[in-house]
């Protein structure tokens, strides 16, 4: 019989055989490298500010002019405004009305807060001492030329763009996306709109894995509805191999009789089955087909959704180049009772709320694998350790934010 493996030991080998992230590049403009990976090291051509600047409205001074207890006196010696800085060097004894990001003048060193001065008989009097280079932004502040800015297999989110925006790039280099192929199996299944006949059902996994893409750097392809027909699979999956970087397929790769799948890559390809220790999705297969990686996800709704969000995002990820981040786990309080048997760690769907003294979580029912009304509402996944029996409301339990596993 084969050993159950654990999801964390599942992923660790899935992600160790996984074949290495493409090396080739292709450079797209910056508003478009929303969720791509960066395929070279980003260094910063400027660096920012690319002057000395001011942090705080108020007026550039020189701290050697400051002597003994305010207030001090000083001569207004004109302004500098973003965009627009002081022309000449800031004089002994003046100061040079500044904004916030405005150049300081030649022979500044200090800023004064306009709050902590007032204007008497046309002059500036100041009431607070200043120190040198408070309230000031030097050269390089954020970044200096030169300096990484952004490396090799970094995903792109809003923050990076602006910083790389802030520097002037204009274009970048990135991994070209992964040519994702799905489909789903069984003569069941029926495309919504579509009459049913009696014992059909309507297919829904195609559907809900292309959203759970969305965010991912992939051209998806879908491959529609494919009947349990061995012949049909090995052309199907065979031609997808040739055109697809990875291959992912739910249904077939059980134990029943008309369960295909499995058989049909095991006879065009190599395969690694993997029977985990989870619930739900329990058969999922791995392997490849020629050079695509092929994954088969078990075909109840939510067997699909667990084992994507649990085995192969990170899988997608690694393959585009990304470093994959650890599974973002948090301590709640659990507030209803779940039953498990020991023996296969179980994911059931939750709603985690945060309070002033911890988190608490309440399941959302019925687990079964083939309900996505499981979902409604949910905003996490409950792992129940392998090891566990019946969990009572009070019992210690870890969460799997959505935030973490979707985003």
């Amino acid at each position: 019989m084969q050993q159950l493996l654990d999801l964390d030991t599942a992923l660790a080998l899935l992600l160790d055989r996984l074949e290495p992230p493409r090396t080739d590049s292709e450079t797209v403009a910056l508003h478009a490298t929303r969720n791509r990976v960066t395929a070279v090291d980003v260094a910063a051509p400027v660096s920012l500010p690319p002057f000395t600047s001011s942090a705080m409205d108020g007026y550039a001074v020189r701290t050697a002019d400051f002597s003994g207890d305010p207030p001090h006196p000083l001569d207004v010696q004109g302004a500098s405004l973003a965009g627009a800085p002081a022309k000449q060097s800031l004089s002994p004894n003046s100061a040079v009305r500044i904004f916030t990001g405005a150049a300081v003048p030649e022979g500044a060193d200090a800023i004064i807060l306009q709050e902590d001065t007032y204007t008497e008989t046309n002059r500036l009097f100041t009431t607070q001492t200043p120190a040198p280079g408070q309230h000031i932004r030097a050269i390089g502040n954020d970044v200096h030329e030169g300096e990484l800015l952004i490396p090799r297999g970094e995903p792109l989110g809003p923050f990076q763009q602006a910083w790389l925006s802030a520097c002037g790039i204009q274009e970048l280099a990135v991994v070209p996306k992964l040519r994702v192929s799905i489909f789903a199996t069984g003569d069941e299944l029926v495309e919504p709109g579509r009459p049913l006949a009696y014992g059909q059902i309507y297919e829904s996994n195609r559907h809900v894995l292309a959203e759970l893409m969305f965010d991912l750097p992939v051209a998806i392809q879908d491959l529609g509805i494919l009947p349990d027909d061995p012949d049909t699979l090995r052309t199907a999956l065979g031609a997808a191999a040739q055109r697809s970087d990875v291959i992912l397929t739910s249904g077939g790769v059980s134990v029943g009789d008309a369960d295909h799948v499995k058989a049909v890559v095991e006879s065009i390809g190599q395969l690694e089955f993997w029977k985990l220790a989870l619930k739900p999705g329990k058969p999922i297969a791995y392997g490849s087909i020629g050079d695509a990686a092929f994954f088969g996800l078990p075909g109840n709704p939510v067997s699909t959704i667990v084992t994507f969000l649990l085995i192969v995002k990170p899988a997608l990820q690694a393959l585009s180049g990304m470093h994959p981040q650890p599974i973002l786990r948090l301590a709640a309080r659990l507030q209803s009772p779940i039953h498990h048997s020991a023996g296969r760690a179980e994911y059931q769907r939750g709603v985690l709320a945060l309070h002033r003294d911890g988190a608490t979580v309440t399941s959302t029912g019925d687990q079964g694998s083939n309900r996505l009304g499981s979902f409604r509402n949910a905003n996490c996944l409950i792992e129940v350790p392998k090891t566990e029996g019946d969990l009572s409301p009070g019992a210690s339990v870890q969460v799997l934010p959505f935030f973490g596993l979707l985003n």
